[in-house]
């Protein structure tokens, strides 16, 4: 995620927000200028604070605090690109679901920042031609167990992954050293990708040269697995042991890890950072200048060249402040290949739309 700035006093502003927390200017993100832009309130629409001044209103669900994105006066939706997505949402009459649901709509959003900055396609779940995207976001209730997962498009969430303690539970049952909603939302959309730029195209031969047969049994690959857990070597193939399960685990698992990359860069990049470690003649891999803007960078091997120092650098400041590593994770030259590949076919896919 990039930095933002109130427009209005100049200072920096998170994505989130919707007042500016210095001069109190109200605030909205702008999915088509992917921009925070400082507001006007008039008595039934928000004006940009600039020359050309633009109309706009919230999207509606902002009215429960689970949005700040921005419509054009003149459109008629009333939900905005990333809150158009959703077809089921939890009971928000209940407070913890509803705390639970904001949680889940800020991840989600930085998600949708990310698809729209790699200018990725994608479209509201249309119930007629049974295509599109959508999110399903449910609680498990009347013995109901809501698995989180994607199918032909629907993603869905249970909303227990929004809650702390339910989140660090999961997480050491299934033996994980990472865990998050934002995670979740990377992993589930690299399915729906792998329908959109993979499935049926001239990449399938090399996908599976990199990630193996994805036509083996999904059901049974997966039964093996939680039978007999990843291989002994698993660290050199696969950037997580659930990505051993199966060539589409392996994807998306591959997807989100770039897009955790992607997105990291962006923050670093914006706050103009450099790493510069004092060690004697500056071992390989431990110092980067994050001089370019990821999202437009067409050599991945200069992302990952700046990822590995930016990476160490992280998980040393966490040390310090004595929690787990940020990003507790291995890319072998296996897995950096198969980043390749997905950062090949977003970039082709990009702009398809």
């Amino acid at each position: 995620m990039k930095l933002f700035q109130c427009r209005h006093c100049g200072r920096p502003a998170y994505f989130e927000n919707t007042h500016c927390s210095h001069c109190q200017t109200q605030l909205g993100f702008d999915p088509q200028s992917l921009d925070l832009l400082a507001l006007e309130v008039q008595e039934d629409h928000l004006l940009t604070k600039n020359k050309g001044q633009s109309a706009f209103r919230y999207c509606e669900n902002k009215k429960m605090d689970g949005c700040n994105w921005l419509i054009p006066l003149s459109a008629s939706n009333r939900f905005c690109r990333a809150c158009a997505l959703n077809r089921v949402i939890p009971n928000l009459a209940n407070p913890a679901y509803k705390k639970r649901w904001q949680t889940i709509e800020t991840a989600k959003h930085r998600l949708i920042y990310a698809l729209l900055r790699l200018d990725l396609p994608f479209f509201p779940w249309n119930e007629t031609t049974g295509s599109g995207l959508g999110f399903d976001f449910k609680a498990s209730q009347n013995q109901e167990n809501v698995l989180t997962g994607h199918a032909s498009g629907i993603i869905t969430m249970n909303i227990a992954e929004a809650d702390d303690v339910e989140r660090a539970m999961a997480k050491k049952e299934m033996d994980e050293v990472y865990r998050t909603v934002l995670g979740h939302f990377r992993h589930e959309i690299g399915h729906y990708y792998w329908d959109v730029l993979v499935a049926g195209s001239e990449s399938l031969e090399e996908f599976r040269s990199l990630f193996g047969d994805e036509r083996v049994s999904y059901a049974n690959a997966l039964k093996i697995h939680y039978q007999n857990g990843a291989p002994s070597n698993w660290q050199q193939n696969y950037i997580s042991s659930y990505a051993s399960s199966h060539p589409w685990e392996d994807w998306a698992e591959t997807w989100a890890h770039y897009l955790h990359l992607v997105g990291t860069l962006e923050t670093a990049f914006s706050f103009g950072l450099t790493i510069n470690p004092k060690l004697e003649n500056h071992p390989a891999g431990t110092s980067t200048l994050i001089s370019e803007d990821p999202y437009l960078c067409a050599d991945f091997s200069k992302l990952l060249h700046q990822w590995i120092p930016l990476s160490l650098a992280l998980n040393s400041l966490n040390r310090s402040m004595g929690l787990p590593d940020s990003y507790p994770f291995v890319i072998s030259p296996v897995i950096a290949n198969k980043m390749a590949l997905v950062h090949k076919l977003v970039r082709k896919g990009g702009g398809s739309h």
